[in-house]
């Protein structure tokens, strides 16, 4: 799900809580925080909703990236292997 796109974020908070999700901590600089809280402040989110969006945007950006996904083909292949050799023992 994401949450940028909902016009209630209201209903999208309560979605993100009420589903299958994972809580996380980040350790930032000081200054990162402040400024994140101010940016979330002024696009009136909570910082925890201008985080899933960062998320959202960077794993989006990331899809689009060819050579990111070469890399996770060949991850891909290299965990498949050992998934293999794993269950063969």
């Amino acid at each position: 799900m994401v949450c940028n796109t909902f016009p209630d974020l209201e209903n999208c908070y309560t979605d993100v809580m009420t589903t299958n999700s994972h809580m996380t901590t980040v350790r930032m600089q000081t200054t990162a925080a402040e400024a994140l809280e101010l940016v979330a402040r002024a696009d009136n989110l909570s910082v925890s909703e201008a985080v899933r969006i960062a998320i959202n945007e960077y794993i989006d950006t990331r899809r689009k990236d060819p050579d990111f996904q070469k890399r996770l083909t060949s991850l891909f292949e290299t965990e498949r292997e050992v998934f293999k050799k794993l269950a063969m023992k």
